[in-house]
């Protein structure tokens, strides 16, 4: 583990997971199809996550798009949340918008509630809100845990300054783990920047290895290999840990 700054690694494959977890992150967010900017895991992968030692909070997202749920998602999400809960893992990680982009309060009312017992963290949605620091009011008036985070940019380097704002708000009060483009060369500093003491990445690189020797080129044909596939990569997950370390 880190010293004083936790590292949560996104991973959505069996591989990724065992590489977070060999390189040393202290918590895992559990996806499906990060391409997608992750979806709720399946069940095999909660499964196999149960295994590990630390912290497990699957993504809780159960369609692309953004985060406006009718009453079918909601339901969804709830049995999801269930599935979380009967696989023994720590938490989730969910959030809901209104149109306008704010924060969906009774939506996400009643998906705290349902969570009891679990963790919960505020997903991205909230880079969407017009105002970050009501939404922060919010996020924990509704017993949230953490909020990740960009700083309504498109990366945490990018939203550095929004990011420290935030965590001086904050006041200890929740949590703000930064995320979004982190990676050895610039968690530091933005540790610096921002004195987030939570770094959210998904630590990954371009995958060298996968389908047996003469498929590859017929796979990608048909659609199944796509360009630019990546998977968390233990060496990246140690070269942040040791960024971290260096603080």
């Amino acid at each position: 583990m880190s010293d004083g700054v936790i590292l949560e690694v996104c991973v959505d494959t069996p591989a990724g997971l065992a590489a977070a977890i060999a390189g040393g992150a202290d918590r895992i967010e559990l996806c499906s199809a990060l391409a997608l900017q992750g979806l709720t895991p399946a069940p095999g992968l909660m499964a196999i996550a149960a295994e590990a030692a630390i912290p497990i909070y699957p993504m809780i997202r159960p369609r692309h798009g953004d985060f406006v749920y009718d009453a079918r998602d909601v339901d969804a999400i709830f049995r999801d949340i269930d599935a979380t809960r009967a696989a023994g893992l720590a938490g989730v990680v969910v959030g809901a918008n209104l149109p306008s982009g704010e924060l969906d309060v009774d939506v996400l009312a009643m998906l705290v509630a349902h969570a009891e017992g679990l963790g919960v963290t505020l997903h991205r949605a909230f880079d969407l809100t017009p105002d970050p620091f009501a939404a922060l009011e919010t996020a924990i008036d509704l017993g949230f845990e953490r909020i990740l985070t960009s700083g309504c940019a498109l990366n945490a380097m990018a939203g550095s300054s929004m990011i420290a704002a935030l965590v001086g708000q904050a006041a200890g009060r929740i949590a703000i783990l930064a995320g979004g483009g982190v990676n050895p060369s610039n968690v530091a500093e933005l540790v610096a920047m921002t004195a987030v003491r939570e770094v959210h990445g998904s630590c990954s690189a371009p995958m060298v290895e996968g389908l047996a020797k003469g498929h590859e080129h017929r796979a990608h044909e048909l659609g199944f290999v796509p360009d630019g596939l990546r998977d968390t990569d233990e060496a990246v997950v140690k070269a942040v840990v040791e960024a971290l370390r260096g603080l």
